[in-house]
């Protein structure tokens, strides 16, 4: 018998603290706004958690590309194309960045960089336009060419090396199917190293 009355005692506490909260809350015009701003944050949440994910859009598997390619010729893989690859050139080096482009195509937050070379903006943290012409990047410093060597790791790691940026009158490497991709890049850093 003791335990009903226990649970009768705790429905009855539980009830007062109600009726005393209530009456706490609506007492001040502040507390009601407090309490209007905290349902409307739980309710924010509980929507967000139960609103169906649209799906992402899947970036349809293109063929591995392998060339040299100069400025203008890099121009066309911003993404607008046909197949809607993109590619970026970082430190001499093309990256696909096609499995990336919804950041480096059109309409993402970085789609200035798609189809140009990326390494002054990456070097100088901004997204604008870059040159039209072969940039050497000879006038960055020291802390800006580290900044472009840090973002070609990062790239190198995360996308499909394609080939070089040609410098004008540069002429375009021969790639073998053979050659692999290691390889390839070994040798283009010790032509660059000369």
């Amino acid at each position: 018998m003791a335990e009903k009355g226990d649970t009768s005692s705790n429905s009855q506490g539980v009830g007062q603290f109600l009726t005393n909260f209530v009456s706490e809350v609506v007492q001040s015009p502040v507390n009601v706004i407090l309490v209007g701003v905290i349902a409307f944050l739980v309710y924010k949440i509980v929507k967000s958690k139960t609103k169906s994910e649209e799906p992402v859009p899947e970036i349809k598997e293109l063929p591995k590309l392998r060339r040299d390619f100069t400025v203008q010729e890099l121009k066309a893989y911003d993404g607008r194309g046909p197949d809607g690859r993109v590619l970026i050139a970082v430190n001499g080096s093309v990256y696909d960045v096609t499995k990336g482009s919804r950041f480096y195509g059109p309409g993402g937050p970085y789609a200035e960089f798609g189809g140009r070379d990326a390494s002054r903006g990456l070097a100088t943290f901004s997204v604008g336009p870059g040159k039209d012409e072969y940039d050497d990047l000879s006038d960055l410093n020291t802390t800006e060419m580290n900044s472009v060597k840090e973002w070609e790791e990062q790239f190198k790691e995360k996308y499909d090396y394609v080939g070089k940026l040609l410098k004008p009158g540069e002429t375009p490497t021969s790639y073998s199917d053979e050659e692999d991709e290691g390889s390839q890049q070994e040798t283009e850093s010790k032509s660059k190293n000369d």
